[in-house]
């Protein structure tokens, strides 16, 4: 039997525990991504709003810690690293070598790619539907695109017959773009001109062997290291008048004749949805590879007026921007 007095010490200590209890409460969880890439872009800046919107606000529940390589891939390794030990929920990467870089030092820490370029191919992944492993992401499609960049190339300059194509060769990622436009040149009787690249001191070389050898037409196979001096490679073309062809419409909008590619900003916000599933608990070797739904035919007119070319109207009733 429990005696009135009992009951009121009882009660009266419960309610004196009662605020300790609320106080004691675990903190919100505070996550942390790590992100490896080349330099900042602009990109970045889809997927973290993205995130934001998805409750997710960097200094209040989401630490980011950013390396940017700045052109030295050889640093991927050493973030990774760095990452690993800052207890990083999520890595980040932007580039194939840096996802393998990280892969290399984590197999248990969850690693998304927001642009992958060729995932099974690059090996980073088993299938786009179930990765498989510590990685996954969002890819561009590279490989099935640089084709038909080409083949716009050639429907926009019929007399097109040598393009240079401007591409790191040191990026695992771009071997099957590299096969897949060799494949479509031959069926389009167009003769390419392989300008590799490996590091940032091999720019000025191929600049110069493009501008002795004359090409119809500059095409640019874009990854971390390529992108990085992209605005260098327009000025390039600019300079020497030969049309180029790029992968994403900012190149377009600065001076390139022609893009297409998928819209990269939407493959950052698709990634930050798998950011957020990761921290909900989900597994990324089970997260599938989110694929492009939006692609971009961005043509600059000015460019156009410029080299003296008339864009075709066939090629320009498909633009989904047109440049004056």
């Amino acid at each position: 039997m429990i005696t009135r007095r009992a009951f009121i010490g009882t009660l009266a200590g419960g309610l004196l525990v009662a605020p300790l209890d609320v106080d004691a409460q675990p903190a919100r969880k505070v996550w942390r991504i790590g992100l490896i890439s080349g330099v900042y872009r602009k990109e970045e800046d889809a997927f973290f709003q993205r995130l934001r919107e998805l409750g997710y606000v960097e200094g209040q529940n989401l630490i980011v810690d950013r390396r940017y390589s700045e052109g030295k891939a050889e640093r991927f390794q050493e973030f990774a690293a760095e990452l690993v030990r800052l207890k990083a929920d999520v890595i980040l990467v932007t580039t194939t070598p840096a996802a393998l870089a990280a892969r290399n030092v984590t197999k248990t820490i969850p690693i998304v790619h927001p642009v992958i370029i060729d995932p099974v191919g690059a090996g980073l992944v088993a299938s786009l539907a179930r990765p498989g492993g510590n990685i996954t992401g969002a890819t561009t499609q590279a490989p099935e695109l640089v084709a038909k960049r080409l083949q716009l190339l050639k429907e926009t300059i019929p007399h097109l017959s040598r393009v240079a194509v401007l591409w790191n060769a040191a990026n695992p990622a771009n071997a099957g773009s590299w096969r897949e436009i060799q494949d479509a040149a031959h069926a389009l009787g167009v003769t390419l001109h392989s300008r590799e690249v490996r590091g940032r001191e091999d720019f000025e070389r191929a600049f110069a062997t493009t501008a002795r050898e004359r090409p119809d037409a500059l095409l640019l196979i874009g990854d971390v290291l390529t992108l990085q001096y992209a605005q260098k490679i327009v000025d390039f073309a600019t300079r020497q008048r030969i049309p180029s062809m790029f992968d994403r419409s900012s190149l377009a909008m600065v001076g390139g004749l022609m893009s297409y590619g998928p819209d990269q900003a939407e493959l950052w916000r698709d990634a930050a949805l798998l950011v957020d599933k990761i921290f909900k608990g989900a597994n990324p070797a089970e997260l599938p590879i989110e694929q492009p739904t939006k692609f971009e035919l961005v043509i600059n007119l000015k460019t156009a007026k410029a080299l003296g070319l008339t864009i075709p109207q066939s090629v320009l009733l498909r633009a989904d921007e047109v440049i004056q």
